[in-house]
């Protein structure tokens, strides 16, 4: 047994338990949570150089690594986003990545300076650029990158 399992076992067992004799214990460790890591967004695209253009010439998201022929590996404000290359792809109907935004008017404006082409969607109220103001006051606007999944940002 080891020395410091031994004490423990004198301690609880005879009158040394009354008397001062340090026993070293080792702290229980911590309970593993993922709200305590960090998140990774994933993306997918069946065009690496395409997509290497469009996140980090366009959006200009730093180009991490190139894990070629598996994923190119963007820094996205602290989260690594990860854009899968795929043979085949089907987009989604709905937004895979998002950006929350301090000024929407002004985000908006810089990314169709960079190119951006913002969606519009039938029945829905969005403005002469695209911005959709939700009834709870978030502003909305959509896009799309070169492999048709969708994106947006967004003031809160």
């Amino acid at each position: 047994m080891k020395p410091c399992r031994n004490a423990d076992i004198l301690w609880r067992n005879t009158s040394i338990a009354t008397s001062s004799v340090q026993v070293h214990h080792r702290p229980l460790p911590k309970q593993f949570r993922l709200n305590e890591q960090s998140i990774i967004a994933f993306a997918a695209t069946r065009d690496p150089a395409r997509a290497k253009k469009f996140y980090g010439n366009i959006l200009g998201l730093r180009l991490v690594s190139e894990e070629l022929p598996f994923a190119l590996v963007f820094d996205a404000h602290g989260t690594m986003l990860r854009v899968t290359i795929v043979k085949t792809l089907n987009a989604a109907g709905y937004t895979v990545l998002g950006w929350q935004v301090p000024d929407i008017v002004t985000a908006a404006k810089s990314l169709q300076k960079a190119g951006v082409q913002f969606e519009r969607y039938p029945g829905m109220n969005q403005d002469e650029m695209g911005i959709w103001a939700s009834p709870g006051g978030a502003k909305v606007a959509w896009f799309k990158d070169p492999d048709g999944n969708t994106l947006s940002i967004s003031e809160h």
